[in-house]
């Protein structure tokens, strides 16, 4: 950065009364005498990550803007085309004149170092911007709404912050076709490894696995379904099961999971599973109706649980932005590998722009897609469903069903719907009507009783959408007393 010069007499320009911000006009000037040198090979070098506004002088920024316009358009960019642009735009004065065009012309010697000057020119921008950002967080921390939560103004200040460090991001591109079969060879490899079944994280129940391969990375899984279908209770199982494999086979299986529970307490969740795996009603364990071994068998569990990999965030109306600060710093120090978010209709929208809920529920998703690419992680995230399953004879859910769908089903890579028959059977068993002989209606009803019987304990996971991969049910067993999910045939494990 060029040095500061402090007249003098005047303070110190560390005083905050008198510091400039950041910049460096020299490696301006270099970047734009390279332009003029050679158009194609300069532009280039910066094309994909500068832009006008990065640069701290007016006068620099408008000459950049006038370049990036010729070149574009296939002209050649220099003093000599340059003059008559600006002049007839009218602004020659304003960017030095030609004499200035000329002098930026003279100092330019080569073309190699007009990436690492447009480097330099970027960075200097982001730090202004990120002082501009600072002062605002300020200003809106003195004169915030005396309504408005603390909470909320973090939230967007970290959205901010976002926004800014994916400013200009030049990190991306294309690579090799040699790179991506590499690629695709580990994913091969590993799939071969683990029988030819899973390649990304496992959902721990064998047909379900079977369908999708596991869960891969930077998938958006989207599991939906109506109330009391069993969607917090199939999603907890998952992210049991990923953890569980985690914390028993190591690196090699299974996923440090990052569960954002915006319904449930972390109690709650936490009972659930707890009772799950011992064996006991969750409700009972809350209202402390327990025995001496019931009480011992829980504890045992919980010492057995006590390592896993699971985390759980509870925080109400949580925003994306937050879950993408929290979930980065929490796989910089474990080592993420799934996230389950509870659910996406409790989401907090970025701010209230939007007209409507759709809109709102659109960047949402987006933005739990983009977590997962960014974090290369599978993100499960529940959903709603509309009351239109209720109107239906059959109440399987269709993708139409997504509740305010919005981009839901565009942004998703897998979306599968969990149902189960025997919730509406049971609330609909038939009664005898009025021109009805008892005879028929036995035989009505015990029809209805065989109906019941063939779905007792048992659930369907429909995979509607897989964009990988092949579409289809899968059956799993339920225990509702439990809230617990395992292998049809193999039924769930019964627990101590």
């Amino acid at each position: 950065m060029a040095s500061l010069i402090t007249p003098p007499g005047v303070a110190s320009p560390r005083s905050p009364a008198f510091r400039r911000l950041p910049h460096n006009v020299e490696a301006e000037r270099g970047l734009l005498g390279a332009l003029f040198l050679d158009n194609r090979r300069a532009f280039e070098m910066v094309a994909e990550f500068l832009r006008p506004e990065h640069f701290a002088l007016n006068e620099h920024s408008r000459i950049f803007q006038a370049c990036v316009t010729l070149i574009e358009r296939g002209q050649t960019a220099n003093p000599v085309t340059l003059g008559p642009y600006f002049q007839q735009n009218g602004m020659l004065e304003d960017i030095g004149g030609t004499a200035y065009l000329a002098e930026l012309a003279d100092q330019a010697t080569t073309v190699i170092n007009a990436g690492e000057y447009g480097r330099i020119i970027h960075e200097l921008y982001l730090r202004r911007e990120l002082i501009a950002v600072g002062e605002e967080i300020t200003e809106h921390a003195y004169d915030a709404e005396l309504d408005e939560p603390a909470s909320r103004q973090i939230e967007q200040a970290e959205q901010q912050l976002y926004n800014l460090a994916t400013t200009g991001d030049f990190q991306g591109g294309f690579s090799s076709f040699r790179d991506s079969l590499q690629g695709a060879i580990v994913l091969a490899e590993t799939a071969y490894k683990r029988s030819g079944l899973i390649v990304g994280v496992p959902t721990g129940f064998r047909d379900l696995d079977g369908k999708l391969g596991g869960l891969h990375p930077s998938d958006l899984v989207i599991l939906a379904g109506r109330p009391s279908m069993g969607k917090t209770a199939l999603a907890t199982n998952m992210a049991f099961n990923a953890a569980r494999a985690r914390l028993e086979n190591g690196a090699d299986d299974g996923a440090v999971v990052a569960f954002f529970s915006l319904e449930m307490s972390e109690e709650q969740l936490a009972t659930r599973i707890l009772g799950e795996r011992a064996g006991i009603p969750s409700d009972q364990i809350r209202r402390g109706m327990l025995n001496e071994e019931k009480f011992l068998a829980l504890a045992q569990v919980s010492q057995e649980l006590y390592r896993l990999p699971l985390y759980i965030d509870d925080t109400p109306a949580l925003g994306i932005s937050a879950m993408r600060t929290r979930a980065r710093r929490l796989k910089r120090q474990h080592g993420l590998g799934l996230i389950v978010v509870d659910y996406l209709q409790l989401i907090a929208p970025a701010n209230s722009r939007y007209d409507s809920r759709v809109q709102e529920l659109s960047e949402i998703t987006r933005g739990l897609k983009g977590l997962a690419k960014e974090l290369d992680i599978p993100v499960i995230a529940l959903s709603q469903l509309s009351r239109a399953v209720e109107q239906r004879e059959d109440k399987r859910p269709q993708l139409a069903d997504l509740r305010e769908s919005g981009t839901i089903e565009q942004d998703s890579d897998v979306v599968m719907f969990i149902f189960r028959e025997q919730y509406y059977l049971e609330r609909g068993e038939p009664s005898q009507r009025a021109d009805e002989d008892l005879s028929k209606f036995l035989t009505r009803h015990d029809k209805w009783k065989e109906r019941c019987e063939a779905v007792h304990n048992t659930a369907e996971v429909i995979v509607a959408k897989q964009r990988h991969g092949p579409i289809g049910t899968v059956k799993l067993y339920f225990e509702g007393e439990f809230t617990r999910f395992g292998d049809l045939e193999q039924r769930a494990d019964p627990g101590p």
